[in-house]
């Protein structure tokens, strides 16, 4: 389903969609930081009075499943315009930031399920 897509395509198809419309003049980091913001919040309210269980089985509702949906890729949008207008390549800050807390945060010997949060 997602074979063809690469964020560089998707980055390239907001730019485009908002060119088409002369929203550039709007989308400062300000202004896109204020949107994804608002887009994260609007997720948060789906989950928010839902318990653990009821969470973790969300998307078994179609309904709630499709706002999910919606509300994730509207947060993706958000931060790819973001990162365009930055200059920021998403995936090698998200692969810095791992890696920083690979040594920040190092694995020393067993870990039992409670401290990984298992079963």
């Amino acid at each position: 389903m997602t074979d063809d897509l690469d964020l560089a395509k998707l980055q390239h198809r907001l730019a485009e969609f908002a060119a088409a419309r002369n929203w550039q003049p709007y989308h400062t980091p300000k202004n896109l930081v204020a949107a994804l913001s608002v887009e994260a919040a609007e997720l948060v309210e789906i989950f928010q009075w839902l318990t653990p269980d009821e969470s973790a089985r969300v998307m078994d509702d179609p309904g709630t499943a499709h706002r999910v949906t919606d509300e994730v890729a509207d947060v993706l949008a958000y931060l790819l315009q973001l990162c365009e207008v930055l200059g920021i390549d998403p995936l090698a800050a998200l692969e810095a930031k791992i890696d920083r807390n690979e040594r920040r945060f190092p694995v020393t010997g067993e870990r039992s399920d409670e401290d990984t949060g298992g079963t």
